[in-house]
């Protein structure tokens, strides 16, 4: 049997019989200073129980465990260290957002302007410039399904006035287009000059482009369902540089599973969009209001903060 913490997948068999009764939240503070978690203020515990889920901060104590069998915690855990981490967390999360929401809409743009400079207004339409018949059509169904629920005044204001084609241009429904169906749009493209025509507006190639579109889309998943990025190891990575001195970046190609070389390209890329920015800087801060959150755990260099890409220009 596998059991992943933080979640109910479970493979293979067990006779097993769940028989574990609720507990309240009283009750929830007892068990973790059994284990030997300090508590210090039983309100400000109840507090976070109440509204945070035991089971959620459960992923954010599970470092601090000494054993996981017995679930007993390490000398000196403190609970207010738990909730700081889950705090940082939660912060970091809706700050990659921020930087995800600027590049999404920026290459909404890149890809609906250099297809219709190339092929028209209704570029979208025309399977023959996408990869296969079989993806554009599937693509196509969802792109439809986005349409005919939206609800955007464009949207309406295209069925109202034009019978042919019978979708709106692609600069409309480019705005409908989750980060996953733009990321299938772009890498479905057949020829690599179209994919490159877009990549070379951020100085990369379509390769390092769509590879990192399709991670960024699963980690938005993450970020608009709250879960865990802290500590967490990413099954699908996107294709490093080539050539990352030429970018002017600092990765950590030992650590191709973290988060650290996520947030290196969307640096890299902010830089590029929105060039007054002051996300680095709002991260760092984040890391310094909240040093339990070890970087270690995300792939950072011990030195990161010293590298070029995180010092202002």
């Amino acid at each position: 049997m596998e059991a992943h913490h933080g979640g109910f997948l479970f493979t293979g068999s067990c006779n097993l019989k769940f028989d574990k009764p609720a507990i309240t939240f009283d009750q929830q503070i007892d068990l973790l200073i059994k284990r030997g978690m300090v508590v210090s203020d039983r309100d400000y515990a109840h507090h976070y129980l109440a509204h945070l889920n035991y089971y959620r901060l459960g992923a954010y104590w599970l470092p601090f465990e000494a054993e996981h069998t017995s679930h007993t915690f390490k000398p000196n855990t403190n609970f207010n260290d738990v909730v700081s981490l889950y705090v940082f967390d939660r912060e970091l999360r809706l700050l990659i957002m921020d930087a995800i929401e600027r590049l999404e809409v920026s290459i909404r743009t890149q890809w609906a302007h250099q297809l219709a400079h190339s092929y028209g207004s209704h570029a979208y339409l025309n399977s023959a410039i996408f990869k296969s018949k079989g993806l554009h059509d599937d693509n196509l169904a969802k792109l439809k399904k986005e349409l005919g629920r939206s609800k955007e005044v464009f949207i309406s204001h295209y069925k109202r006035n034009y019978s042919e084609p019978s979708l709106p241009p692609i600069w409309a429904v480019v705005e409908v287009m989750t980060l996953g169906q733009l990321s299938k749009w772009v890498s479905g493209l057949a020829r690599g000059q179209d994919r490159q025509s877009i990549a070379r507006n951020y100085g990369i190639d379509e390769l390092l482009l769509t590879s990192f579109l399709h991670h960024l889309s699963i980690v938005r998943n993450l970020c608009a369902h709250h879960s865990r990025l802290w500590n967490r190891r990413f099954s699908f990575q996107f294709k490093m540089p080539r050539h990352p001195e030429e970018l002017h970046v600092s990765l950590n190609p030992d650590q191709k599973k973290q988060l650290y070389n996520t947030l290196v390209i969307l640096e890299y890329m902010m830089n590029i969009i929105s060039p007054d920015h002051h996300w680095k800087k709002r991260l760092i801060s984040l890391f310094d209001k909240h040093p339990i959150a070890n970087s270690n755990a995300m792939g950072f260099p011990v030195d990161w903060k010293s590298r070029p890409v995180w010092q202002e220009k």
